[in-house]
C-alpha cells in the first residue's frame, strides 16, 4: 500500500470540487470534493443515500452537475455521456449487472468495440481478447459460454473483465464484491492491487469496510449528500470511518436480543428432497426464533428456502406450518399460508422499482384493501403505506416515491413492509444486508429481533459469518446439499461453522464442542 501524503505536490488525476446535484426537491449531492491520484485507491465510504453512486455517475457521464468542476490531468473537462467518459480513461463496474444474458462472455466483454475483419466481426480476436482479460482475473470462465448459464459471481467477473478490456486510467468499482464468494473476492483484490502498481487510479465504493484495509490508500467519507472528510487509511480506524458515515458512534455491531424463542414449531420440514440438489432433509424452526443458514457457495441453503416458499420445485417431502400440512406447489401457495420469502436479489424479485412505495407495500394484499366493487381504496392504500413508512422508519420523501429511487436498505424496508402487511408468520431472508452500510444494517437487525420477539418465525441466510451467529438463535450448517450440523449460537464460533460446512459432520456425528445438536 502506498503511502500518499495528505497533500501531494503531484497534481491529481481526477479532481472534483463543489460538486452539486438534485432531482426535483431532493438535493442529492452538495458541495462535494474528490481527488485521485494514478496508483491510488481511494475509497468513499457512506450510508446508503449518502450519494456515493450520484457522484460516481456524475463522474462516468451518466448525469450532468448543477455545479462543481471536475479536472482530468488538471485539465477542466465536461463529461458528456459514458462514451466521452471511456474515451478520458473512466471507466465504471456498476454494482447492478449490466450484461445481455444470451450473448457470450466474449461478445459482452467487447459489445459496441468488437474488432472487425473488413465488415465482420474478428470472433477470433474477440475470443481471445476476452480470454486474456479473464486470464488476468484468474478466473476459469469460457469465452463462448453464454452469459445466462453463469453464476452471480462468475457474471460479475465478466463486468470487471470487460472495464479491464478497456485499458482504463480511472477505474470506479461499485460494491465489486458484493455478490462474490471470499476467494472471488480475494482474487479480485489482487488484481486491484496490481491495477494500482500500473499506476490506475481506483475509486472503490464498499460496504465491506474490512476488505479495504487490503487494498486502500486514502478514504472519503459522504453523509446525507455532503462532503464530510478525506483521511490517509493508514492514519484512520474502521470505527473511526462508521462514526462519521453515520454521525454518531456505533457501540455495538449487534442489537441486543429482545426475542425469547419458545419450544413451539412453527414451521416443521420432513423429508424435502429435490433430485441432484439438496436432500432429504428435516428441519424445525420454533416460534419467535432466528433460524440461522449457513454454508459455502453452492451448499444448497438459498435452493431449501426456495423450494419451502414454492419458488423451486421438489421430488419428496412435507412442510407443516403451526401442525397444519400445507400444499405448497408455488409462491402463491406459500403466501396464502403466512410464508414470505425476502430475496437475495431485491431490485428483480423483491420490488416492482417503477412503481410507488405505496404500491409496493400493499402489492401482496391488495384485496384487503379493495372496496365493494373491487376497486382499490386509494386513501386507505396512502395510509397503510403510511403507517409501515413511520414503523420501519423507510426513508422518503413521500409514498409516492418510486421505489428505484430509495436506497437500498430502505428498499429492503419496502419489502419486509409488504410482508408484514401480509401479516406473514414465517420470513425468510436471504442475504438481507448485502449492499446495505453500517448503520442500514443495524437497523435491519433490529427490525428482524423486532419480528421474531413478536412470534414470527425468521429464517436469515447470509455468507456473512459474524452476522449469522450475531442474529441467529441456532444455526444450520449446509454442506453439498446436505444438512451437516445444527449449532447452538451461544459458545459457537466462526470456525466451528466452518468445519462443519467444510469437513461436514453427519447425522449420526458425535456432538462437536460448538454444541452440535442432533438434526431434527
Amino acid at each position: 500500500m502506498s503511502s500518499l501524503p495528505a497533500e501531494s505536490s503531484v497534481a491529481p488525476l481526477l479532481s472534483m470540487a463543489g460538486v452539486r446535484k438534485r432531482f426535483d426537491n431532493v438535493v442529492a449531492l452538495s458541495g462535494v470534493a474528490l481527488d485521485v491520484h494514478g496508483g491510488e485507491v481511494h475509497a468513499i465510504c457512506g450510508e446508503n443515500g449518502a450519494g456515493k453512486s450520484t457522484l460516481m455517475k456524475i463522474l462516468s457521464g451518466v448525469y450532468t452537475p448543477d455545479e462543481g468542476h471536475i479536472t482530468i490531468d488538471g485539465e477542466p473537462v465536461r463529461v458528456n455521456g459514458l462514451h466521452h467518459a471511456q474515451a478520458l480513461g473512466i471507466v465504471m463496474i456498476h454494482q447492478e449487472l449490466n450484461l445481455v444474458p444470451h450473448l457470450t462472455v466474449a461478445e459482452n466483454i467487447w459489445l459496441g468495440r468488437e474488432p472487425r475483419r473488413g465488415w465482420f466481426v474478428d470472433s477470433a480476436r474477440q475470443r481471445d481478447g476476452a480470454r486474456a482479460c479473464l486470464q488476468r482475473l484468474g478466473v476459469d470462465i469460457d469465452p463462448d459460454a453464454a452469459v445466462s448459464t453463469l453464476s452471480i459471481a462468475q457474471q460479475q467477473m465478466v463486468e470487471i473483465a470487460k472495464a479491464l478490456s478497456m485499458d482504463a486510467r480511472l477505474l470506479i468499482m461499485d460494491e465489486p464484491t458484493s455478490s462474490l464468494g471470499e476467494a472471488d473476492a480475494a482474487r479480485l483484490l489482487a488484481v486491484v492491487n496490481e491495477l494500482k502498481r500500473a499506476g490506475v487510479g481506483i475509486v472503490y465504493i464498499s460496504h465491506r469496510l474490512d476488505e479495504l484495509d487490503h487494498i486502500v490508500d486514502r478514504v472519503t467519507i459522504l453523509r446525507d449528500g455532503h462532503y464530510i472528510a478525506t483521511r490517509l487509511w493508514a492514519d484512520t480506524s474502521i470505527d473511526e470511518i462508521v462514526s462519521l458515515m453515520v454521525g454518531r458512534e456505533l457501540n455495538q455491531q449487534f442489537p441486543p436480543a429482545t426475542r425469547q424463542p419458545g419450544s413451539e414449531v412453527l414451521l416443521r420440514v420432513r423429508g424435502l428432497r429435490r433430485d441432484g440438489v439438496f436432500g432429504p432433509l428435516d428441519l424445525e424452526l420454533r416460534r419467535g426464533e432466528i433460524l440461522g443458514f449457513a454454508g459455502l457457495i453452492g451448499a444448497g441453503r438459498t435452493e431449501v428456502a426456495r423450494a419451502i416458499f414454492g419458488a423451486d420445485p421438489v421430488d419428496a417431502g412435507d412442510v407443516e406450518l403451526a401442525g397444519q400440512a400445507l400444499s405448497i406447489r408455488s409462491p402463491r401457495d406459500a403466501i396464502r399460508a403466512g410464508i414470505a420469502y425476502v430475496p437475495e436479489d431485491r431490485k428483480t424479485h423483491g420490488l416492482a422499482v417503477k412503481m410507488s412505495v405505496a404500491h409496493n407495500i400493499t402489492l401482496a394484499n391488495l384485496g384487503s384493501l379493495a372496496s365493494g366493487l373491487g376497486f382499490v381504496d386509494a386513501a386507505r392504500e396512502r395510509s397503510t403505506a403510511e403507517r409501515f413508512i413511520q414503523q420501519l422508519s423507510i426513508r422518503t420523501p413521500s409514498p409516492e416515491q418510486i421505489a428505484r429511487l430509495l436506497s437500498g436498505g430502505n428498499q429492503q424496508k419496502v419489502v419486509i413492509s409488504k410482508w408484514l402487511f401480509r401479516e406473514a408468520r414465517v420470513i425468510i431472508f436471504d442475504e438481507p444486508t448485502r449492499g446495505i452500510d453500517v448503520g442500514a444494517k443495524y437497523a435491519i437487525y433490529e427490525l428482524m429481533d423486532r419480528l421474531a420477539a413478536q412470534g414470527i418465525g425468521v429464517v436469515l441466510i447470509s455468507s456473512d459469518l459474524p452476522e449469522v451467529l450475531g442474529m441467529s438463535d441456532r444455526v444450520a450448517v449446509f454442506r453439498q446439499g446436505q444438512l451437516a450440523s445444527l449449532l447452538d449460537t451461544r459458545g459457537c464460533t466462526q470456525q466451528d461453522v466452518m468445519h462443519h460446512a467444510s469437513v461436514g459432520a453427519t447425522t449420526a456425528a458425535k456432538p462437536s464442542p460448538a454444541a452440535l445438536e442432533p438434526i431434527l
